[in-house]
């Protein structure tokens, strides 16, 4: 409910924090944290889905790079 308050923007966050007796910055973190939408949708599912596999990609292409440059430098150095 807070959210939607704040998200009616008939009042300033500010005042809104105050008058629920939360931090001004409580409410904002919970404004990011929000995502219009249903969560159980398919929509909802299919994000999920796609942050989780951008996750792995990230991690796969940040080993990629360290092997690479792991293999660089082995081919620079003298034996």
């Amino acid at each position: 409910m807070p959210v939607e308050l704040a998200r009616q923007g008939d009042a300033p966050i500010a005042k809104i924090a105050k008058d629920l007796g939360i931090s001004e910055s409580c409410l904002r973190n919970w404004l990011l944290a929000d995502v219009p939408g249903d969560y159980d949708s398919s929509e909802g599912r299919e994000l999920a889905e796609l942050r989780r596999r951008n996750r792995l990609l990230e991690q796969e292409n940040e080993i990629l790079r360290r092997a690479a440059a792991y293999f660089a430098r082995e081919n620079v150095l003298p034996r």
